[in-house]
Order: C-alpha cells, then sequence, then structure tokens
C-alpha cells in the first residue's frame, strides 16, 4: 500500500472552495486571486465549473488553500 504526499489528496475542488469562501468571503478570495467569477454574481456552482476547465486559475485556488492551511 503506498502513501500519498500530495496534501489535497481525498479533497475535492467543492471543498477546497467551499472552506476558502468560508474563511475570505466572495470578497476576500477576488481580492487574493484576480478571477471573475469570484466578483461577479459569484457562486460555489458557477465558480466550480470556471476552475475544473481552467487548469492556471485551480492551481491559484489550490495554492492558496494549502498556504492557508499551514
Amino acid at each position: 500500500m503506498s502513501t500519498t504526499n500530495d496534501p489535497l489528496h481525498g479533497l475535492t475542488l467543492q471543498a477546497i472552495l467551499t472552506d476558502l469562501v468560508e474563511h475570505y468571503g466572495w470578497d476576500g478570495l477576488a481580492q487574493r486571486i484576480d478571477i471573475r467569477c469570484f466578483k461577479s454574481d459569484p457562486s460555489i456552482k458557477s465558480s466550480l465549473t470556471f476552475l475544473r476547465k481552467t487548469p492556471w486559475a485551480r492551481e491559484k485556488v489550490e495554492a492558496l488553500y494549502l498556504k492557508r492551511r499551514r
């Protein structure tokens, strides 16, 4: 059995995004990551759709989550 060193292992993008929104709020998230889906009528659903199609944006969200968790 192998163990993983990935700190995001087992976490869904939805769980990560929900945690960040609860901590920073949409405004705080938009200040930290300049993405329109966080600024204009933000929702978890619309943001997830965007992030799943946009690797660079997803990487920024994951990096912010890891930074917050340290």
